[in-house]
């Protein structure tokens, strides 16, 4: 579709741009050369400019076509563009200029005098002048639909390749998931087998709800807070009294699109990096709200920041490269440390 809307463009360009010229020629010469010159000519020489135009200006653009990618390629056959302007140009005006003098002789049953020969070589100069212009024309119109098109091919690769990048790190999330979650059961299964049992029951909850969503940008949030709730029923059978959780969550923004597992991955980090490292355990405190047009996850847990842990980064990492792709500079993720609590903030735009 946009290939044959390009050919419609470039005819009528092509019929406009050599319908103009024709015509005032033609016009010129009846007004100018009415006593030597009949109607009858002047319009059969006007549809011959008109059409010779048309005819060696596409065969001139169909030589150059290939050159003209880029202002790299061209410059480099420059020498094969400059041949074809001049050939097409001698062409068109010899073609001109021979079947005009046949027109002539035919219509006027004599040869022509010396005032239209003069005539005939400023026709001749003239060509030169419409075939520069119209190679100057047709060249920037065309350097500027490849650039446009270039531009369009690599967004739709870097769109592509934000997908790959996007789907790489949502397969990151699952496997950290489970091999926490089932070394936790493996823990269990020699303490308690009915605990146990009940951690797989919701292990495999989770893990469908997980796989539902893989395919998915964003979720709701009230989505994501159902798996957050299971995880943390999941990880009170591991902690018992020694982790606390606390959600303060506005209700406004529970059908707001996020990024899936965001907030799990919050949550699972604190109580990773955070409530396991305590001895007496800690408070774990989720907030969701809205702030100056973002909407603002807020993760506190009891603990401080593990210096040179590379699990955490990984973590982390994982969340940052997320939402950079999704959302560029309008998303941001910050993780700080102050009086024995660390703070995970994520702003995303509403």
């Amino acid at each position: 579709m946009q290939k044959r809307s390009q050919q419609l463009l470039f005819w009528a360009l092509q019929i406009v741009g050599w319908g103009i010229p024709s015509f005032l020629n033609g016009y010129g010469k009846y007004l100018t050369s009415s006593d030597r010159l009949t109607k009858k000519y002047i319009l059969i020489e006007t549809l011959l400019f008109f059409l010779l135009g048309v005819f060696w200006s596409t065969i001139f653009r169909n030589y150059i076509k290939s050159f003209l990618e880029s202002l790299d390629t061209l410059k480099k056959e420059s020498i094969k563009v400059v041949v074809a302007y001049f050939t097409s140009s001698i062409a068109y005006a010899g073609s001109l200029i021979g079947l005009s003098y046949l027109a002539y002789n035919l219509i006027h049953e004599k040869a022509l005098d010396a005032k239209n020969h003069i005539m005939m070589v400023s026709t001749f100069l003239n060509i030169f002048l419409f075939i520069l212009f119209w190679a100057l024309f047709y060249i920037s119109i065309k350097t500027i639909i490849n650039s446009k098109k270039r531009r369009i091919e690599y967004l739709q690769l870097q769109s592509s390749l934000k997908d790959s990048q996007l789907n790489t790190l949502k397969g990151q999330i699952n496997p950290h998931f489970m091999f926490n979650s089932l070394n936790n059961i493996r823990g269990l299964m020699l303490e308690d087998v009915e605990k146990a049992r009940d951690m797989i029951t919701r292990l495999s909850e989770l893990l469908r709800y997980s796989l539902s969503k893989s395919s998915d940008s964003t979720i709701k949030v009230k989505d994501e807070l159902q798996m957050v709730n299971n995880f943390i029923e999941l990880s009170y059978i591991q902690f018992e009294d020694r982790l606390t959780y606390k959600e303060n969550v506005d209700q406004n923004l529970l059908t707001q699109e996020i990024p899936p597992m965001i907030i799990q991955m919050l949550i699972e980090n604190a109580i990773k990096h955070g409530i396991s490292q305590q001895k007496k355990g800690g408070i774990v405190t989720l907030d969701i709200f809205e702030e100056s047009k973002n909407l603002c996850i807020k993760v506190t847990n009891t603990g401080q920041i593990e210096k040179g842990k590379s699990s955490t980064k990984i973590g982390l990492k994982n969340i940052s490269d997320r939402l950079q792709i999704l959302y560029g500079n309008n998303a941001t993720f910050n993780l700080n440390e102050t009086e024995d609590k660390v703070i995970a903030h994520v702003k995303l735009p509403l």
